[in-house]
């Protein structure tokens, strides 16, 4: 019995991509008599509006893809994430992080910077100073160093039935709360993954590099492991991927053109796409 979930951002109106990864986690769990879960990520309040919360229910519905009750809405889960983060700092394994995106791309331009890595390493030595956390913005991240010789190098397994090994270079210290938010994705993602039970993670195969980390988190944290579906992305025939911000075609305007939504869902699990889409693994 498979539970899954689908996870969208309230950021704007649902497209192609979001029917078929809808679609995709719909039918491994109804195939297998489990359960599918549906997860509003609305943490980013700059960019979440209530009005696309609504549009998500709607689209999903047109779809005819219906989801097992209560809805899990991240806002209200702030709790939680707290709850998993101050675990991780009582352990020294996360540290305050006060550096702006100016001052990482230029250590990472810097002769003695590592190209490699998306952050250096520059406030993890520092030691905690509660009252510059007081007045200045930071983030919070995980020392990956202390976290890898706690846990060793994470493994995971894919449905089907592929085993993956995580190298040192797939992790990094990433980001476990967010100056402007309680919680990051990857956090936020297994602590809410493992509070509805999700059995199996459906999403995109562009996903597939955030495994490593969430499975370091898990391990971390005491969480279940789940097993992972990382399906092909849908995207334009050049190979773009489908985005809000490119203004994709959206299931509302498909809804508004006369197209029948579980005809379109169905043909889309038989991976039939309209003409000018294409899926493709990333």
């Amino acid at each position: 019995m498979n539970i899954t979930r689908f996870a969208p951002s309230p950021s704007g109106r649902l497209h192609l991509g979001h029917a078929y990864s809808a679609a995709v986690g719909h039918a491994c769990a109804k195939k297998s008599g489990g359960k599918f879960r549906l997860r509003i990520e609305d943490l980013d309040q700059t960019r979440c509006r209530s009005e696309f919360v609504d549009g998500i229910f709607e689209d999903l519905r047109w779809l005819g893809l219906e989801w097992d009750e209560p809805v899990l809405v991240q806002s209200q889960r702030t709790a939680a994430y707290q709850a998993a983060l101050d675990d991780l700092k009582a352990r020294e394994l996360a540290y305050a992080c006060f550096c702006t995106r100016a001052d990482i791309a230029q250590s990472l331009t810097a002769p003695h910077g590592d190209a490699a890595s998306s952050y250096p390493g520059t406030c993890r030595a520092l030691p905690d100073d509660q009252e510059r956390r007081a007045t200045t913005p930071h983030c919070w991240r995980l020392d990956s160093m202390k976290a890898l010789e706690i846990a060793g190098l994470p493994s995971w397994t894919e449905s089907d039935g592929r085993p993956f090994t995580a190298t040192e270079g797939d992790i990094g210290d990433a980001i476990l709360a967010r100056k402007d938010a309680p919680a990051s994705y990857h956090l936020s993602c297994v602590v809410d993954d493992a509070g509805t039970g999700v059995t199996m993670v459906v999403r995109g195969a562009d996903l597939r590099a955030s495994t490593p980390v969430q499975r370091l988190l898990q391990q971390l944290l005491g969480l279940p492991e789940p097993i992972y579906l990382h399906h092909p992305l849908v995207t334009h025939e050049d190979g773009r991927r489908l985005a809000k911000r490119d203004l994709a075609p959206t299931l509302a305007a498909l809804r508004e053109a006369g197209i029948d939504g579980p005809t379109l869902a169905a043909r889309l699990l038989a991976g039939q796409v309209p003409a000018g889409i294409r899926l493709q693994d990333a």
